[in-house]
């Protein structure tokens, strides 16, 4: 019998850059990403892990500052057990590959090729690496083709979408059928897989899996309104995009003959945040809503939102909500509007243009950028929010 436990992860893209973020946001995403490979080590250490899979995507290309590439060999040389990396589409193993770099760290193995790498004792990693930044064919099928069943452990390590999976078919090149009809037939035991960032098991088996990224990367399209839950941010239901990423998987694999079983826990490893948020805005009280549910959200410095604000308010209500909004853009690592998805109207009833402290020329001029901002005018929004501004100044 052989049983053995490991770490499967991919997609760290080290050097991944966000347009979104400032400099100095982006500074600290950079160590974050970096240091998720501590958090790979860390783990294994914690649960008697043997080894790291890291299934594609290691770096975000091949040409990394030197600063950024020497920081993540160094991360690499640190981790406490054996770590396989398999090139993906993101650094394929090129001429000018930059695996060439981890030739002299001993405890890094670069699958090139899928044959068989004996990680530990009795266990066998099948690697199908890409070549070439985009690929044609199924190289997980390629890959198990040519095998017998064995008593060993095989764990299979892939890269790209699954047919049937994901909303990106039409670029699936990597077909569930034969990796199952290899798992029942004991000819692998486990298929390690990256490019999704989020974690997902595919199939029946409970033996294909996405790890999704150890750190996030890009925003869940959340739902409803219920606020945020702690470290993982907004509480409502996620409706898309990077739905669950920030983790990574504990593998434990046991086989006696060529029966094997697989336990899969996925372990949360990611420190950032990345929402996409809508509301629907009519009062005062739905803009004191938001602004609680912005302020709810703990470690703001790793928490990236972008929002859409649709509906109509009045002028004081307008007034709070870019108030507040403009405290709290500077203390998130990004707070910004969705302009494709923003509509929103600034419609103060006649009461309350009534009730302004101004006379004559002044009101006249209220009126009438009311009714250009009301048109979608930026400019006389500006002129309005700043002409009331100045009248509670007076009053």
């Amino acid at each position: 019998m052989t049983h053995t436990t490991f770490i499967h992860s991919s997609d760290l893209q080290i050097g991944m850059t966000r347009k979104f973020l400032s400099p100095e946001a982006q500074a600290r995403f950079d160590e974050s990403r970096e240091r998720s490979i501590d958090a790979l080590g860390n783990l294994a250490r914690d649960r008697g892990a043997e080894f790291i899979l890291i299934a594609g995507d290691v770096f975000e290309h091949n040409s990394l500052e030197e600063r950024t590439l020497g920081r993540a060999l160094e991360a690499l040389r640190r981790l406490p057990v054996p770590v396989f990396l398999l090139p993906g589409n993101h650094d394929p193993l090129v001429a000018d590959s930059i695996f060439s770099r981890t030739e002299d760290i001993d405890n890094v193995t670069v699958l090139s090729s899928s044959e068989p790498v004996e990680a530990v004792d009795g266990v066998d990693i099948v690697g199908a690496p890409l070549l070439t930044k985009y690929s044609s064919d199924d190289l997980c099928a390629q890959a198990v083709r040519a095998l017998e069943p064995s008593d060993r452990v095989r764990i299979l390590v892939g890269h790209g979408q699954v047919e049937g999976f994901g909303t990106d078919d039409d670029e699936a090149l990597i077909h569930l059928d034969p990796l199952e009809d290899a798992l029942s037939r004991g000819v692998i035991d486990y298929v390690a897989l990256g490019d999704s960032h989020s974690t997902a098991s595919l199939g029946s088996s409970g033996k294909v899996w996405f790890s999704g990224a150890p750190e996030t990367t890009d925003y869940a399209e959340r739902s409803g309104t219920s606020g945020p839950a702690g470290s993982s941010g907004f509480s409502g239901a996620v409706a898309g995009g990077e739905s669950d990423s920030g983790n990574a998987l504990v593998v434990t694999v046991t086989k006696d003959g060529g029966a094997s079983e697989v336990s899969v826990d996925k372990v949360r490893t990611g420190i950032w945040t990345f929402d996409a948020l809508g509301w629907e805005v009519t009062d005062a009280d739905d803009v004191a809503e938001v602004i609680d549910q912005l302020r709810a959200y703990p470690d703001k410095d790793r928490t990236v939102i972008k929002y859409a604000l649709t509906g109509t308010l009045g002028l004081e209500a307008t007034r709070t909500l870019e108030r507040e909004l403009a405290a709290l853009e500077p203390v998130f690592a990004a707070l910004y509007e969705r302009d494709r998805l923003m509509d929103l109207h600034l419609e103060p009833g006649e009461e309350e243009l009534d009730n302004l402290p101004l006379t004559g020329y002044a009101s006249q001029a209220m009126h009438q950028l009311v009714g250009a901002a009301a048109q979608g005018d930026p400019t006389a929004r500006d002129a309005v929010n700043l002409l009331f501004r100045f009248s509670q100044e007076v009053k």
